[in-house]
């Protein structure tokens, strides 16, 4: 991504008690031990019934449907920091019936990601760098995408990640700072959990230059991941996040027709002619 700012518990119910049995006047049996038992005997079967609709009540009154959840996780807010785009999707989210959750930058470590599978999140919204994966022998760049931590790279730890090729390191320039770079592979084999059927939005660079780390997130259990197939500016994703998100949880549209409106309204990104796409093509008529 380019660096310049142009991107109830049910109440109980209590049972009436009967009048007192009146005093006897002189000369005049107040009731007979017949009459008591009997009114017992009426008084003990109400309260058998009323407690029996009661519990027939609390038995077949459907459960509360638990809202949608969303999560949005802002790895940029210290490098490209936007408080309008996150005030304005939460709102967003939130009117349309969302539990909206939040994550800031200085948590999206390796661990984060490794634990971001396990939360049954309907949409999950990544806005985070990423970039092209650069092949270890030949150095040039390939199509894959790597997703950023905030968590410098230290070549001591995870090792056997590193080693396998699922973790490494990645840099806004070169020269610059290193932090841990999460491969493809990394979620493939290494989140734990699965997505639930959680529609992925990738704000990144090359997110989806190629299928891989869509790929990667759908075979875990997302439904579908939607991303750039090139650069993009921070202030062009967010706007085009922020629309996406509109048509997605508000109009309810499938993600294909979606992501088209989106690129209809929006356009590409004006300065790199890159594009939202789909992953994969056949969630184009299902929502989240």
């Amino acid at each position: 991504m380019s660096r310049r700012r142009k991107w109830a518990k049910p109440r109980s119910e209590t049972v009436a008690q009967g009048p007192a049995a009146p005093e006897g006047e002189a000369g005049h049996p107040a009731a007979s031990g017949r009459s008591l038992k009997t009114f017992a005997l009426l008084a003990t079967v109400a309260v058998v019934i009323v407690a029996a609709a009661v519990i027939g009540f609390v038995l077949l009154a459907p459960s509360p449907a638990s809202p949608p959840r969303a999560l949005i996780v802002d790895q940029l807010d210290q490098t490209m920091p936007n408080p309008d785009f996150l005030k304005e999707a939460g709102t967003l989210l939130e009117g349309a019936g969302f539990d909206v959750r939040y994550t800031s930058g200085d948590r999206v470590s390796v661990d984060f990601y490794r634990k971001l599978g396990g939360h049954d999140y309907d949409i999950i919204v990544l806005r985070s760098h990423s970039a092209r994966l650069r092949d270890r022998v030949t150095k040039e760049l390939s199509d894959v995408a790597v997703l950023f931590t905030t968590e410098p790279f230290v070549d001591t730890l995870y090792i056997s990640d590193q080693k396998a090729g699922r973790l490494g390191p990645a840099f806004y320039y070169d020269g610059g700072e290193k932090y841990f770079g999460v491969h493809p592979s990394f979620i493939e084999s290494d989140v734990e959990g699965g997505f639930g059927g959680a529609t992925v939005i990738l704000m990144g660079c090359d997110a989806l230059r190629s299928d891989a780390i869509a790929k990667a997130f759908v075979d875990k259990g997302a439904k579908a991941v939607i991303g750039w197939d090139g650069s993009v500016s921070g202030d062009h994703t967010d706007a085009a996040t922020e629309r996406l998100l509109q048509h997605l949880a508000v109009d309810k549209l499938g993600t294909q027709e979606a992501v088209t409106r989106t690129m209809t309204e929006i356009g590409p990104d004006p300065s790199y002619g890159s594009k939202l796409v789909l992953y994969p093509a056949e969630t184009a008529s299902t929502g989240p």
